[in-house]
Protein backbone atom coordinates (compact mmCIF):
# COMPACT_ATOMS: atom_id res chain seq x y z
CA UNK A 1 0.00 0.00 0.00
CA UNK A 2 1.43 3.35 -1.04
CA UNK A 3 1.38 6.59 0.88
CA UNK A 4 -2.08 8.13 0.85
CA UNK A 5 -3.79 4.97 -0.42
CA UNK A 6 -7.06 3.79 1.08
CA UNK A 7 -6.61 1.66 4.18
CA UNK A 8 -8.47 -1.63 4.42
CA UNK A 9 -10.88 -0.10 6.93
CA UNK A 10 -11.55 2.88 4.66
CA UNK A 11 -12.16 0.60 1.70
CA UNK A 12 -14.63 -1.54 3.66
CA UNK A 13 -16.63 1.58 4.45
CA UNK A 14 -16.46 3.01 0.93
CA UNK A 15 -16.94 -0.03 -1.29
CA UNK A 16 -20.70 -0.63 -0.67
CA UNK A 17 -21.50 2.88 -1.89
CA UNK A 18 -19.74 2.62 -5.25
CA UNK A 19 -21.29 1.59 -8.59
CA UNK A 20 -21.21 -2.06 -9.64
CA UNK A 21 -18.07 -3.18 -11.44
CA UNK A 22 -19.68 -3.04 -14.88
CA UNK A 23 -22.00 -4.99 -17.12
CA UNK A 24 -21.23 -8.46 -18.49
CA UNK A 25 -18.54 -8.38 -21.16
CA UNK A 26 -17.27 -5.00 -20.06
CA UNK A 27 -15.60 -4.73 -16.68
CA UNK A 28 -14.01 -1.69 -15.12
CA UNK A 29 -10.54 -1.90 -13.67
CA UNK A 30 -10.65 -2.42 -9.91
CA UNK A 31 -12.27 0.54 -8.16
CA UNK A 32 -9.79 0.57 -5.30
CA UNK A 33 -6.74 0.89 -7.53
CA UNK A 34 -8.34 3.63 -9.60
CA UNK A 35 -9.59 5.55 -6.56
CA UNK A 36 -6.12 5.44 -5.07
CA UNK A 37 -4.91 7.05 -8.29
CA UNK A 38 -7.59 9.73 -8.03
CA UNK A 39 -6.66 10.40 -4.40
CA UNK A 40 -2.99 10.66 -5.36
CA UNK A 41 -3.79 13.29 -7.95
CA UNK A 42 -6.08 15.19 -5.54
CA UNK A 43 -3.36 15.21 -2.91
CA UNK A 44 -0.44 16.18 -5.14
CA UNK A 45 -2.13 18.20 -7.88
CA UNK A 46 0.04 16.65 -10.60
CA UNK A 47 -1.17 16.46 -14.23
CA UNK A 48 -3.22 13.33 -14.96
CA UNK A 49 -0.67 12.18 -17.54
CA UNK A 50 2.02 12.07 -14.84
CA UNK A 51 0.23 9.57 -12.60
CA UNK A 52 2.57 6.76 -11.49
CA UNK A 53 2.11 3.51 -13.41
CA UNK A 54 1.10 1.61 -10.27
CA UNK A 55 -2.37 3.11 -10.66
CA UNK A 56 -2.77 1.75 -14.18
CA UNK A 57 -3.56 3.82 -17.25
CA UNK A 58 -3.92 7.50 -16.41
CA UNK A 59 -6.72 7.68 -18.96
CA UNK A 60 -8.72 5.07 -17.04
CA UNK A 61 -8.20 6.92 -13.77
CA UNK A 62 -9.16 10.25 -15.30
CA UNK A 63 -12.20 8.85 -17.09
CA UNK A 64 -13.53 7.22 -13.90
CA UNK A 65 -13.13 10.47 -12.02
CA UNK A 66 -14.74 12.47 -14.84
CA UNK A 67 -17.65 10.03 -15.09
CA UNK A 68 -18.34 9.96 -11.37
CA UNK A 69 -18.07 13.72 -11.13
CA UNK A 70 -20.65 14.10 -13.91
CA UNK A 71 -23.18 11.45 -12.88
CA UNK A 72 -23.33 12.35 -9.19
CA UNK A 73 -21.50 9.28 -7.88
CA UNK A 74 -19.04 11.35 -5.89
CA UNK A 75 -21.82 13.49 -4.44
CA UNK A 76 -23.87 10.48 -3.36
CA UNK A 77 -20.83 8.72 -1.96
CA UNK A 78 -19.76 11.83 -0.09
CA UNK A 79 -23.18 12.21 1.51
CA UNK A 80 -23.79 8.62 2.60
CA UNK A 81 -22.29 9.28 6.03
CA UNK A 82 -24.15 12.53 6.64
CA UNK A 83 -27.45 11.18 7.96
CA UNK A 84 -25.96 8.74 10.53
CA UNK A 85 -23.90 11.58 12.01
CA UNK A 86 -26.71 14.11 12.30
CA UNK A 87 -27.99 12.96 15.70
CA UNK A 88 -24.49 12.64 17.10
CA UNK A 89 -23.69 16.21 16.04
CA UNK A 90 -26.89 17.59 17.59
CA UNK A 91 -26.19 15.70 20.82
CA UNK A 92 -22.83 17.43 21.11
CA UNK A 93 -24.07 21.00 20.67
CA UNK A 94 -23.00 23.13 23.62
CA UNK A 95 -23.19 26.90 23.05
CA UNK A 96 -21.99 29.03 26.00
CA UNK A 97 -24.36 31.80 27.07
CA UNK A 98 -22.87 35.33 27.25
CA UNK A 99 -24.53 35.89 30.64
CA UNK A 100 -23.28 32.58 31.99
CA UNK A 101 -25.32 29.59 33.07
CA UNK A 102 -25.85 26.24 31.43
CA UNK A 103 -24.77 26.02 27.77
CA UNK A 104 -27.52 26.09 25.17
CA UNK A 105 -28.19 22.70 23.60
CA UNK A 106 -31.38 23.37 21.60
CA UNK A 107 -30.98 24.89 18.11
CA UNK A 108 -33.68 27.27 16.86
CA UNK A 109 -33.98 25.45 13.57
CA UNK A 110 -32.20 22.64 11.72
CA UNK A 111 -31.86 22.62 7.95
CA UNK A 112 -30.54 19.88 5.73
CA UNK A 113 -30.72 18.41 2.25
CA UNK A 114 -32.35 15.14 1.17
CA UNK A 115 -29.44 13.10 2.51
CA UNK A 116 -30.70 13.85 6.04
CA UNK A 117 -34.26 12.69 5.38
CA UNK A 118 -34.69 9.49 7.36
CA UNK A 119 -37.33 8.18 9.73
CA UNK A 120 -34.74 7.99 12.51
CA UNK A 121 -33.66 11.61 12.11
CA UNK A 122 -37.20 12.97 11.90
CA UNK A 123 -38.30 10.95 14.94
CA UNK A 124 -35.37 12.35 16.92
CA UNK A 125 -36.14 15.94 15.89
CA UNK A 126 -39.81 15.56 16.81
CA UNK A 127 -38.93 14.04 20.18
CA UNK A 128 -36.70 17.00 21.02
CA UNK A 129 -39.23 19.43 19.50
CA UNK A 130 -36.61 20.87 17.17
CA UNK A 131 -38.03 22.74 14.19
CA UNK A 132 -36.50 21.53 10.97
CA UNK A 133 -36.59 21.97 7.21
CA UNK A 134 -35.52 18.83 5.35
CA UNK A 135 -36.92 18.02 1.89
CA UNK A 136 -38.55 14.64 1.48
CA UNK A 137 -37.10 12.59 -1.43
CA UNK A 138 -39.55 11.47 -4.12
CA UNK A 139 -39.18 7.78 -3.27
CA UNK A 140 -39.93 8.38 0.41
CA UNK A 141 -42.91 10.57 -0.45
CA UNK A 142 -44.28 7.96 -2.86
CA UNK A 143 -43.82 5.19 -0.29
CA UNK A 144 -45.63 7.22 2.36
CA UNK A 145 -48.58 7.88 0.05
CA UNK A 146 -48.69 4.25 -1.03
CA UNK A 147 -49.08 3.13 2.59
CA UNK A 148 -52.00 5.48 3.14
CA UNK A 149 -52.80 6.28 6.77
CA UNK A 150 -50.05 3.91 7.90
CA UNK A 151 -47.48 6.02 6.10
CA UNK A 152 -47.83 8.86 8.56
CA UNK A 153 -48.44 12.56 8.08
CA UNK A 154 -46.70 14.60 5.37
CA UNK A 155 -43.50 16.18 6.58
CA UNK A 156 -43.54 19.91 7.27
CA UNK A 157 -41.38 21.92 4.91
CA UNK A 158 -40.62 25.65 4.75
CA UNK A 159 -39.51 26.44 1.20
CA UNK A 160 -38.33 29.95 2.11
CA UNK A 161 -35.98 28.65 4.79
CA UNK A 162 -34.75 25.90 2.48
CA UNK A 163 -33.90 28.45 -0.21
CA UNK A 164 -31.67 30.22 2.29
CA UNK A 165 -29.54 27.11 2.81
CA UNK A 166 -27.33 28.10 -0.11
CA UNK A 167 -26.32 31.20 1.84
CA UNK A 168 -24.01 28.91 3.79
CA UNK A 169 -22.48 27.58 0.58
CA UNK A 170 -22.06 31.08 -0.82
CA UNK A 171 -20.39 32.20 2.40
CA UNK A 172 -17.92 29.32 2.19
CA UNK A 173 -17.13 30.31 -1.39
CA UNK A 174 -16.49 33.87 -0.26
CA UNK A 175 -14.23 32.64 2.53
CA UNK A 176 -12.19 30.76 -0.06
CA UNK A 177 -11.40 34.05 -1.77
CA UNK A 178 -8.84 34.33 1.01
CA UNK A 179 -5.92 32.26 -0.22
CA UNK A 180 -4.87 31.13 3.25
CA UNK A 181 -8.33 29.63 3.66
CA UNK A 182 -8.59 28.07 0.21
CA UNK A 183 -5.08 26.62 0.54
CA UNK A 184 -4.38 25.63 4.11
CA UNK A 185 -0.88 26.76 4.93
CA UNK A 186 -1.35 26.55 8.72
CA UNK A 187 -0.34 23.12 10.02
CA UNK A 188 -1.96 23.44 13.43
CA UNK A 189 -5.74 23.16 13.51
CA UNK A 190 -6.30 25.96 16.02
CA UNK A 191 -4.21 28.38 13.95
CA UNK A 192 -6.13 27.49 10.79
CA UNK A 193 -9.36 27.96 12.73
CA UNK A 194 -8.17 31.44 13.66
CA UNK A 195 -7.36 32.16 10.02
CA UNK A 196 -10.86 31.16 8.92
CA UNK A 197 -12.41 33.19 11.73
CA UNK A 198 -10.40 36.24 10.72
CA UNK A 199 -11.62 35.91 7.13
CA UNK A 200 -15.20 35.59 8.40
CA UNK A 201 -14.80 38.70 10.54
CA UNK A 202 -13.60 40.60 7.48
CA UNK A 203 -16.72 39.55 5.59
CA UNK A 204 -18.87 40.63 8.51
CA UNK A 205 -17.17 44.02 8.65
CA UNK A 206 -18.02 44.57 4.98
CA UNK A 207 -21.74 44.02 5.45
Amino acid sequence: MGRGDLTNAEWVGLDPHLPAMGRRGWQWNGHRRVINGILFRVRTGIPWRDLPERFGSWKSVYERHRRWSADGTWDRTGQWGDAPQMIEVLERIRVPRPQGGRPRTQPDHVGGDKAYSSRRNRRYLRRRQIKHTIPEPKDQRANRKRRGSKGGRPTSFDSEIHQRCNEVERTINRLKNSRAVATRYDKRAYIFHGTVTTAAIRLWLRL
